[in-house]
């Protein structure tokens, strides 16, 4: 072949490691043709499922009466819990607490009794709205405190954190206070709701479509509950509107019903709540209330730290073993406690149980520590920001590096961050003028506040820290990626596709992007922990690296060359003195007959963790960041807007920067909504009222930062050899929104002159920002 006329002038590849690229759907959501669940042409013969949910908070079923919802329009089947063929169960922790259909006994306002199937969606849900359930009601409670209160049985062992003699450093610290914090929950509210479709196959196969973040748990839960093996089982996910968490366990109960519909019924089957349905069915972020004691000195340095996490977690486990282990990880925020003790309560409540949410339990637990900060200041008469760099963790030669879990804390950069971004957002000057305008205006005041991000990147068990990807080069020279992650818009499939595009120094145009599924990569992980593109990416890479391995051998046996003498250049590669164009050269390797698929795989090495002692490494490495943010307050109504923001983020060395900042805009503006809009309200009958857009506030565009500056800390590398020395992206910026709820409550304390710590708790909706203006008025 000659190869002598190859065009050798083109020096780049486009979309390659480190690039500002498109996500490769961002044209597809901007036109609307990007394809969801609901989107796929329906088989024939499709049936709609319509949920059949319990309007009792707790309580005996003591009839269920279904012959009008049998009879109703439309309507093929009814199913109920002695229809499902397994075990009816669908927890994802394995204690078989969550039943996918409630038998004799409900536990929360809206778990499903029964599901319906009829010709038409409409017809389904107007037929599940027939049924007659007798009910002999049980007492209940929906909150932390009545939890407490009524001796709450706890839905999964606690957890204990210690290190040092927490009790006896705070009784000789020169200085101690106590105080409580309610830390609000969360709705997910991603745009495309929970939807499942399944088909039914020859034998006993099933294939589901499902919007999950979790296939493989789709695929286990199916599994079990129809009573097949996994092999039965394919989970199919080309996209999700949105996740944020709320997709990792909460789509078993629609992909199980589907399943089992799907084959007793041998037809198709489409169940896709409506918003109210799918708030009310579905967990969100748990709420806490922090019991803290601190032990300090004048000068604002922690001592001793004593504190009690109390979680709503629902009427079952769920996730929230995990979640409260993950807050009190993350209770340390990016402070230094010399004595610490931390203890979890995951309460049992008759309410949803809650689930993953972006941050996992880090957001609750990071807050409860600026709350310590923000006290000491208050109470040493300084600014926060002063008591933060304090406390900070050191370096390696400190001695202040040993985190509550006794993991030493190696790759310490918040000092840098921190300053880096007082300077560049101007925060000493801004802060003075905000006090003096705080002097003379009566009625509307400011606020200003910086605080830091330390969040830990692994997941906590670590045997989910593991990752496949499937790579086939086709003798055209096109390439297939397949992996193990899931695509909810944060552009994970566009970074590992880059990750390949790079190995193979090819166009990214040449890498087909194809939808997650169980048939090609088993045994997955949940997209979640932050932990999608580290995972997947390398797992992508080692498939990469075993083609080119085999790709070099070919060349040097058919050249006659050293393996140094052929190298991978743009869209060619270099054998010797001579370049082949890479479609060439794959298909002279097809020719001699080179295996060109590979599987790839990836374990995160050094981490381990043993809860019952409560020591070990959990996390691989930390990822970093801070934030200024700037408020102002209307003390008559409580009202208040964010005037400013400046982000200073850590993301390692960035894969896509362009994605990386859409990531943390992203995530400080769902931050700031759970921490001052967005609040959940359950009434004395157990009964979620915030179920709807009517009633749950989301930030709208017109609530972001006036003035909104993002920027990378492009001089951070990971110290660990993550994929191109990146980081993760996905949860920490979600915590840079704490200094909205910090600047809102030093707005709050000009009231009194700075003198007494306001306490506000979040969410800091206006009507709470008013009461506490008003309580700090009396003081």
């Amino acid at each position: 072949m000659d190869t002598t006329t190859f065009d050798t002038a083109k020096t780049t590849v486009e979309g390659q490691m480190h690039g500002s690229l498109r996500h490769d759907s961002a044209h597809k959501h901007v036109t609307g043709s990007a394809e969801y669940i609901d989107d796929i042409p329906e088989p024939a013969g499709l049936l709609h499922g319509g949920l059949g949910m319990s309007d009792r908070a707790h309580a005996t079923i003591t009839s269920i009466d279904l012959s009008e919802v049998e009879s109703a329009p439309g309507v093929v089947w009814v199913m109920t819990a002695k229809d499902i063929p397994g075990e009816n169960d669908v927890s994802s922790g394995g204690r078989h607490d969550e039943p996918l259909l409630a038998e004799t006994k409900v536990e929360f306002h809206g778990q499903l009794i029964f599901a319906v199937f009829a010709e038409t969606r409409d017809q389904a849900r107007r037929a599940a709205r027939k049924a007659k359930i007798t009910y002999e009601d049980l007492p209940h409670w929906s909150d932390i405190d009545s939890a407490l209160e009524n001796n709450a049985p706890l839905v999964v062992d606690p957890m204990t954190l210690k290190r040092g003699e927490a009790a006896l450093e705070m009784d000789v610290a020169p200085r101690r206070l106590t105080g409580t914090m309610r830390i609000g929950g969360q709705e997910h509210f991603y745009l495309e709701s929970h939807i499942a479709m399944a088909i039914p196959g020859e034998d006993d196969e099933v294939t589901v479509w499902s919007s999950t973040q979790h296939p493989s748990e789709i695929q286990h839960i199916v599994s079990h509950i129809m009573q097949v093996p996994s092999n039965a089982v394919t989970v199919q996910v080309r996209r999700m509107g949105g996740g944020f968490g709320g997709k990792e366990t909460q789509g078993n109960q629609f992909a199980a019903l589907c399943a089992i519909a799907a084959k007793k019924l041998n037809r198709a089957i489409k169940i896709r709540p409506d918003r109210d349905e799918d708030m009310s069915t579905t967990g969100k972020r748990h709420d806490f209330r922090v019991d803290y004691e601190l032990g300090f000195d004048d000068e604002g340095r922690i001592h001793a730290v004593d504190a009690t996490y109390a979680a709503r977690c629902g009427f079952s486990s769920d996730l929230s073993g995990p979640v409260t282990d993950r807050a009190l990880f993350h209770a340390d925020s990016s402070y230094f406690y010399p004595h610490v003790r931390l203890t979890s309560k995951p309460l049992k409540t008759h309410t949803v149980s809650n689930t993953a949410f972006r941050g996992f339990g880090g957001p609750q637990g990071m807050l409860g520590a600026e709350r310590f900060i923000e006290e000491i200041a208050y109470a040493v008469g300084k600014d926060p920001l002063e008591i933060r760099k304090l406390n900070f963790y050191g370096q390696p030669e400190s001695g202040r590096t040993l985190t509550p879990y006794h993991q030493e804390v190696e790759d310490n950069i918040i000092a840098r961050i921190v300053e880096e971004l007082e300077q560049s957002s101007d925060y000493q000057a801004r802060r003075q003028a905000i006090i003096e305008f705080n002097k003379t205006s009566p009625i509307i005041r400011k606020g200003i506040a910086l605080t830091p991000v330390k969040f830990g990147i692994s997941f906590t068990l670590t045997a989910f820290n593991q990752a496949g990807a499937l790579v086939h080069i086709y003798n055209d020279g096109s390439i297939h990626l397949n992996h193990g992650g899931t695509e909810m818009g944060q552009g994970l499939y566009t970074k590992v596709a880059q990750v390949i595009a790079d190995a193979f120094q090819v166009d990214i145009s040449r890498v087909k992007i194809t939808a997650t599924t169980t048939g090609k990569v088993p045994n997955t992980s949940a997209t979640a922990a932050s932990s999608g593109t580290d995972l997947n990416g390398m797992a992508a890479y080692d498939a990469a690296r075993q083609i080119k391995e085999r790709l070099v051998q070919f060349a040097c046996e058919k050249w006659n060359v050293g393996p140094e003498e052929v190298t991978f250049l743009p869209n060619r590669i270099r054998i010797g003195l001579e370049e082949v164009a890479f479609n060439d050269f794959i298909k002279q390797a097809y020719f001699g007959r080179v295996q060109l698929s590979a599987a790839g795989f990836y374990k995160t090495p050094k981490i381990h963790w043993d809860r019952a002692a409560g020591r070990g490494k959990p996390f691989y490495y930390f990822a970093y960041g801070a934030a200024v943010s700037e408020v102002s307050i209307d003390t008559l109504t409580g009202e208040y807007m964010v005037e400013r923001a400046d982000v200073l983020h850590d993301v390692g060395k960035s894969l896509n920067p362009a994605i990386d900042i859409g990531q943390i805009e992203g995530a400080f503006v769902q931050g700031m909504g759970w921490l001052t809009t967005e609040e959940l309200w359950w009434d004395n009958k157990g009964r979620l009222r915030t179920h709807a857009p009517s009633t749950y506030k989301i930030p709208l565009a017109s609530d972001r930062p006036k003035t909104f500056n993002v920027k990378l800390a492009e001089w951070a590398e990971n110290a660990e050899p993550t994929i191109g020395r990146s980081k993760a992206v996905g949860e920490p910026p979600f915590m840079l929104a704490i200094s909205v709820l910090e600047a809102l409550s030093m707005a709050v304390a000009s009231v009194a002159d700075y003198k007494v710590c306001p306490r506000l708790d979040a969410p800091a909706t206006p009507e709470r920002v008013l009461m506490a203006v008003e309580r700090l008025k009396k003081v």
